[in-house]
């Protein structure tokens, strides 16, 4: 694939995660707030939980630290995942009656679903970006790294990469910390519900 390609559709794809992975969740979590609509409203705390791990990924990445791409192709397998775990908040979102609200969170969940998923996929053929010695140099990873950069242009100009990167893996090192904590403890005695207990 030429390099010319490539980026445009790295380009697309981070121009698409911005619309479904923040513009359109964060306006669907202000929106079941204001509808009371508590199975959504935990749904997206959910969601926003899950896909702070994106977050740390593009703070890695502005560092050129290659475990950015680990962790971002980790995210996108998690987030759709989270999006459909919870048995208690699909049978509460299924028992609401039909409204705008239902409907655009329904679209949005399976649009995200295939949008993750073929995203997930896609990403798996530049995992030597985040494995292979000096592959985070080649075209094909530096190119995934445009972005990240210009978001630092953009909202971090004065601070060096190496200090977001640091920051990004504060983050990482926490998310893994609380997702290991979900798994081996939490998990076993809530289930699938995403009641708090």
């Amino acid at each position: 694939m030429s390099d010319t390609i490539l980026r445009a559709i790295v380009w697309t794809d981070y121009r698409i995660a911005v619309l479904f992975g923040v513009f359109i969740p964060l306006s669907l979590l202000i929106w079941a707030f204001v509808e009371k609509a508590d199975a959504m409203l935990r749904l997206m705390i959910v969601y926003w939980r899950v896909a702070s791990l994106l977050a740390f990924s593009v703070y890695i990445l502005i560092a050129s630290w290659p475990i950015g791409f680990i962790s971002g192709i980790l995210a996108r397998f998690l987030i759709p995942v989270s999006l459909w775990f919870w048995v208690d908040v699909n049978e509460d979102i299924d028992d609401r009656p039909a409204s705008p609200l239902k409907l655009t969170l329904t679209a949005w969940r399976w649009a995200m679903t295939v949008y993750c998923t073929l995203g997930f996929l896609w990403s798996l053929t530049f995992v030597r970006c985040g494995f292979a010695r000096g592959a985070i140099q080649e075209n094909s990873c530096q190119v995934w790294l445009e972005a990240p950069s210009l978001f630092k242009e953009y909202f971090h100009h004065n601070s060096k990469p190496e200090f977001l990167g640091f920051l990004g893996m504060v983050g990482l090192v926490i998310y893994v910390l609380y997702l290991g904590y979900f798994v081996l403890i939490r998990l076993g005695k809530q289930g699938r519900s995403a009641m708090e207990q």
